[in-house]
């Protein structure tokens, strides 16, 4: 025999018995074909829990997604179709356990499949979102600063993250001015309290004017992200008690970027009615009908 081929073949026992190698053959087959078997059957409850999903049939697409991704593990797809059918079932803003345990199972599966993909941009964001819709702000920033790592390019990431500021600081500050009974268009002027609002807020209105820069020097149209200069800028501004020429200047950086987003939305407006005027003048040029030619 060729020395090659004898160096990779199988020893005879003592007896010159081959059947310890070849039940031990049959086992690695076998475990090959359990697991070929697995798969297939995934990928067929992966496709029932899609089309079930298609058709807004949720708690049915959830079992099909779960069958799948404990026949696959590794199926990331049966993972983040899991996650994202729980979220569907999720109403924001009902209190209800059962409703809670919707989005913590989503925020639970999207998790899971960040083990097996740290950079998933779909599972970052729906936690980030799910935390957000659940309330659980700090959390929620915390997730969209890694979609923002992964992506750097994507102005939403950075906007997310100033809206995010912005509500904090808001809800702050109406608990202090509520306090104080002040109407909306009282400024702040209690020294202790304006010094309690600036110290929880600075930090906050801060990063949110640093994200917001950063969204428009990538997206200069982003209408939401100019509204949001102005109340960030307002929020800045009514904490500015012992500084009149600041929080003048806040206020009227606030004014600026409102007629900014005023202008970019009636631009939009505009391009939107011409575009469909040209759609309707084209809409009419149809075929005359017989009694309408020309004799």
């Amino acid at each position: 025999m060729n020395r090659g081929v004898r160096a990779f073949a199988p020893r005879r026992s003592s007896g010159g018995n081959w059947r310890p190698w070849l039940g031990g053959l049959a086992v690695l087959v076998l475990m090959f074909s359990a697991a070929g078997c697995a798969k297939l059957k995934a990928r067929d409850q992966l496709n029932k829990g899609v089309q079930s999903y298609k058709n807004s049939r949720y708690e049915e697409a959830i079992e099909h997604f779960k069958n799948a991704a404990s026949l696959d593990p590794g199926l990331m797809n049966a993972r983040l179709y899991l996650a994202t059918a729980y979220a569907k079932l999720y109403i924001p803003g009902a209190e209800t356990e059962e409703n809670k345990r919707m989005a913590y199972s989503a925020i639970e599966e999207y998790k899971r499949a960040l083990v097996q993909d740290p950079k998933n941009l779909n599972a970052i964001k729906g936690v980030a979102l799910l935390y957000v819709q659940t309330k659980h702000f700090d959390e929620a920033k915390e997730y969209y600063q890694k979609a923002a790592m992964v992506n750097p390019s994507d102005p939403d990431n950075y906007q997310a993250i100033a809206v995010i500021d912005w509500n904090s600081a808001y809800g702050f500050r109406q608990e202090q001015r509520s306090q104080l009974k002040l109407k909306p268009t009282d400024q702040l002027k209690d020294k202790q309290v304006c010094a309690a609002v600036r110290l929880a807020n600075q930090s906050r209105v801060e990063e949110g004017l640093r994200m917001l820069q950063k969204a428009l020097e990538i997206r200069p149209d982003y209408e939401d992200a100019m509204n949001y200069m102005n109340l960030l800028y307002r929020e800045r501004a009514d904490y500015q008690c012992d500084d009149a020429k600041a929080r003048s200047a806040d206020t009227m950086a606030a004014i600026e970027w409102q007629d900014k987003a005023m202008a970019i939305r009636k631009a939009r407006v505009e391009k939107q009615r011409q575009k469909e005027g040209v759609s309707g003048i084209a809409g009419s040029d149809e075929k005359k009908p017989e009694g309408e030619k020309k004799q």
